[in-house]
């Protein structure tokens, strides 16, 4: 995949995850049939998962349907995408990207890298990344949620679910959070990312964004 020199964030079409509004959208024809985060293809490997602004990421995947032109962005939920880079798939589908995530990439919220065709109709979806600071630490605001087999899961605005490790001070279930701490995968509660705590403040109940699907 070739890498785009120039980045520019487009705005436009309402999306899953993400709130796409655009310029280039506007030129181009709407969807008749709004994709859902269950339509797309999942992008199938993420390298590194985690980092600062700047790291390098390689994306690789085989399943998205054939398409001419291939454009890879990437967002939070409810904010706009920026485009990465763009090119096209090899001659049995395969999909390579390496991008860069952007200095606007900020520690307080996970993005997804996403896939778009040549008329930004999206089709591939990534596992979220989660945007470090420079010490490799990530904020989120959120709730926590409750204990199961002994693993505490978090909930944070956009929805994605976290274990929590370390001192929780005083909040407990239902408590309205802001945590700091580094992210890792955990054996002992495999079924989501860890967060280990290393600041946590009780906060108002963050607001949650509904998006409507893509069109």
């Amino acid at each position: 995949m070739n890498r785009c020199p120039k980045r520019r964030v487009l705005s436009g079409a309402i999306a899953l995850p993400l709130l796409l509004s655009s310029a280039a959208a506007a030129a181009a024809q709407a969807h008749p049939n709004p994709a859902t985060p269950d339509s797309l293809r999942q992008i199938q490997t993420m390298e590194p998962r985690m980092g600062p602004p700047g790291t390098e990421v390689s994306l690789y995947t085989e399943n998205i349907p054939l398409q001419a032109r291939v454009v890879v962005g990437m967002g939070a939920i409810g904010t706009g995408f920026e485009e990465l880079g763009t090119g096209d798939q090899g001659e049995f589908g395969e999909i390579g990207a390496t991008v860069n995530v952007p200095e606007s990439a900020t520690w307080d919220r996970a993005v997804v890298f996403i896939i778009f065709n040549g008329n930004f109709a999206p089709t591939g979806l990534s596992d979220p990344f989660h945007v470090t600071d420079a010490a490799g630490r990530v904020q989120r605001a959120g709730t926590i949620v409750g204990e199961e087999n002994g693993c505490v899961t978090f909930e944070d605005r956009d929805g994605y679910l976290y274990s929590l490790a370390g001192d929780l001070g005083e909040a407990e279930s239902g408590h309205s959070v802001i945590l700091e701490g580094t992210v890792s995968r955990s054996v002992t509660c495999p079924q989501a990312d860890t967060i280990e705590v290393d600041s946590v403040a009780e906060t108002e109940p963050a607001e949650r964004v509904h998006p409507e699907p893509f069109r």
